[in-house]
């Protein structure tokens, strides 16, 4: 037996340095082999696995195994020595079941130790860059489950020290995922998104290093776990809410208790948008639209109204959008405009119905569209559809596309209101429509 392991053992480090068991705390519990100054790499037991790495998040991230009995592919990384220099390496983990949940890590070196070079970090990112980050991160999430949001608030900012800014810059990216996944709120908040379990006290790096430059910041730290199974769509709205409400004045007390709350609350709103879509639980109401020149109604334009909503269905169909809910609504409302067409005495009446900019970023819509007018054509003559400019087209070039085949199978397409949103003029330079409707506030304020 003794013979046996022995040759494992000499297997194992023919392949590697070192080879290190690290447990569910991401704490080292054995280690064999050399550490990278040639010491015992039994020296690193207790200590933290990813501060043995000058990235040691992205060696976490990057050498994971995908479940037990399975092996991470092999990733390059720089292992800290302890006289302060740096040696390459290159790091893979297996996941052994009988020793789950720790993992197993066989590290090898390349070439010498080599002085560290200081490099700037990269910059925090904004507000805008950091949702689009958490947009990916969100929906990469069945590979990386296990995500939590921390936000770090000062009570004093860093001031005109670069060194400090640095610092900060450096432990948050050091910190979140990829080290690219935090981000700089306002002078005095910071937003990242980590790996569940990290046990860091980013707080009290924060204010031991700045103490050191003579700066006294009182960072502050909460963290909330993002809930496995959320839809990312609902978490990323959830997060520009908690984003939002720490930036204004004053700043808020518990963003990680916001966040929760407005996940929940998201996924709630969203579930009720899905059943009342599903049951047809909403009204149309049709207001006329009259030819002046004719002094005759030209047509009725189909507007939704919620039960219980007082005040408008603006902030729904604005959820329903960020969502990706919209879609299934606006084919609802064009099944209950096409069913009140066809009601005895209804005559040639036409009528209007909006469609998000959204519901046009595929093809699902024009074909649904065509599909519940395939039975009688002519009810395509009688339809109108408005272009709402609540949410963006994506695309242009493939919205005006299906623009095309619904026009072609004689459906009247127009924009809605322009003048309100930012892209109104891109919608009127490049959409082929047959009409413009413009926002009466435009009007008055060109006449003003």
């Amino acid at each position: 037996m003794m013979n046996f392991k022995a040759r494992l053992l000499g297997l194992a480090f023919a392949a590697a340095d070192a080879l290190v068991e690290v447990g569910a705390d991401g704490c080292v519990s054995m280690a064999l082999g050399a550490a990278p100054g040639d010491e015992s790499a039994a020296t690193w037991t207790g200590s933290r696995f990813s501060d043995l790495f000058k990235d040691g998040r992205q060696v976490l991230e990057r050498a994971c195994p995908s479940g037990p009995g399975r092996r991470s592919e092999e990733c390059e990384a720089l292992i800290r020595c302890i006289d302060g220099r740096v040696r390459r390496c290159r790091v893979r983990a297996f996941s052994v079941p009988e020793l789950a949940p720790a993992i197993s890590y066989a590290i090898a070196y390349l070439g010498p130790a080599i002085a560290e070079i200081a490099q700037e970090p990269t910059p925090l990112l904004d507000v805008p860059s950091f949702m689009i980050e958490a947009d990916r991160l969100f929906a990469e999430r069945p590979r990386d489950p296990d995500l939590t949001l921390s936000f770090v608030t000062l009570s004093a900012e860093a001031g005109e020290s670069a060194e400090v800014g640095r610092m900060i810059a450096s432990t948050l990216q050091d910190a979140s995922i990829g080290g690219g996944g935090a981000a700089k709120l306002s002078p005095m908040h910071y937003a990242l998104l980590r790996l569940a379990g990290d046990a860091r006290d980013i707080a009290a790096e924060l204010n031991e290093a700045a103490q050191r430059e003579g700066v006294e910041l009182n960072a502050g730290e909460v963290s909330t776990a993002i809930p496995v199974g959320a839809p990312p769509l609902c978490a990323l709205r959830a997060l520009r809410f908690a984003i939002e409400s720490c930036l204004k004045d004053g700043g808020m007390a518990e963003p990680d208790k916001t966040f929760s709350q407005s996940l929940k609350q998201t996924l709630k709103e969203a579930e009720g948008f899905r059943a009342m879509v599903r049951g047809r639980d909403f009204a149309l109401h049709y207001q006329p639209i009259v030819d002046l020149d004719a002094r005759a109604v030209h047509h009725f334009e189909a507007l939704a109204r919620f039960p219980g909503d007082t005040a408008g269905p603006a902030s729904r169909i604005h959820m329903a959008e960020e969502l990706a809910l919209i879609e299934g609504f606006d084919l609802a409302v064009v099944e209950k405009a096409l069913s009140r067409m066809k009601r005895p005495g209804s005559g040639l009446l036409k009528v209007a119905v909006n469609v998000s900019a959204g519901s046009l970023a595929s093809d699902s819509y024009v074909d649904a569209v065509l599909r519940m007018t395939a039975a009688n054509p002519k009810d395509r003559q009688r339809l109108i559809i408005e272009i709402t400019e609540t949410a963006a087209l994506a695309d242009i070039d493939a919205a005006n596309r299906r623009i095309a085949a619904l026009r072609g199978s004689g459906v009247t397409v127009c924009i809605d209101d322009f003048g309100v949103g930012a892209a109104s003029f891109t919608y009127l330079q490049r959409l082929s429509v047959d009409a413009v409707k413009i926002d009466g506030g435009f009007v008055r304020d060109l006449a003003g």
